[in-house]
């Protein structure tokens, strides 16, 4: 008996899997915005209000006789109790308003441009090096516009009142909260999570106005609504919108921010050498 060996047939080759289309990414909306920023400044007020309770509990404690209506107030005049209140409020809002907004929109945080949120590294590490050299000029120059708009009227800020006063004990980490997590949280509420609302309805220059005039008037009450002082504010969110835009991260305009406000807030040390 012959047999006959035949070959077996080709496979066919083997198709790359189907690409698998992203995901649609929805981008903050203006309500849940509002309301993340809402939070923030809501939460702040809340760990204020219970350090000051617990504080004013413990003062009227060690007063046997005194309400905790009478014991409070004298509490909270010594500047190292503000001092300690804002570097609690601050340390303790941030991270939970950091940690929603994480939550809310994970496949936002990574994401280089808007609808994204930035938290990559810049598509060019020199936007790094000019992030410091515009946070080392805006104050300096915001300085100088807003006393020529003052007409010799004087400018304060109650950071600013309440640093100069405070004890160096807490003078340190009170500052570490100015320069680190204060700019990093504004910088993801206004150059993140608003500019990238604003900018899904409508024109890129418009979005970066508003939210730029939005990060001014939101420092209103802490410049004790001296008007004078928000176009320096205002400018300084602009510059910030644009480091933030064109690298791809939002990293370049925390540290501008940042270094914005170690100098403003280098008055604080340079203080304690002065004479007298």
């Amino acid at each position: 008996m012959q047999v006959i060996c035949t070959e077996a047939p080709p496979r066919p080759p083997t198709l790359p899997p189907p690409l698998v289309p992203p995901l649609h990414v929805r981008p903050p909306s203006l309500w849940a915005t509002a309301g993340l920023i809402a939070t923030y400044f809501v939460l702040q007020i809340v760990v204020s209000t219970l350090v000051a309770l617990a504080i004013g509990a413990a003062a009227a404690f060690g007063h046997a006789g005194q309400s905790l209506d009478h014991a409070i107030p004298p509490t909270f005049e010594q500047p190292a109790m503000q001092a300690l209140l804002a570097t609690l409020s601050l340390g303790i809002a941030a991270p939970l308003t950091l940690w929603l907004a994480r939550r809310k929109w994970p496949q936002l945080w990574a994401l280089a441009q808007p609808p994204g949120l930035g938290f990559v590294l810049p598509r060019n590490l020199q936007f790094l090096a000019l992030a410091v050299l515009a946070g080392l000029a805006a104050p300096l120059l915001g300085a100088q516009l807003t006393q020529l708009l003052a007409h010799g009227h004087t400018v304060t800020q109650d950071i600013q009142q309440l640093g100069g006063s405070t004890p160096l004990a807490l003078r340190l980490p009170l500052v570490l909260m100015v320069v680190s997590v204060g700019p990093l949280l504004e910088e993801l509420l206004f150059r993140g999570v608003l500019l990238s609302a604003l900018l899904q309805r409508g024109h890129a220059g418009w979005a970066v106005a508003i939210s730029s005039l939005a990060f001014a008037l939101i420092h209103l009450p802490g410049l004790q609504c001296q008007w004078y002082a928000l176009p320096a504010l205002a400018g300084l969110a602009l510059v910030l919108a644009w480091l933030r835009l064109r690298s791809g991260s939002i990293w370049p305009a925390v540290v501008a921010h940042g270094v914005n406000n170690l100098l403003a807030v280098a008055g604080w040390f340079v203080a304690l050498n002065l004479p007298g």
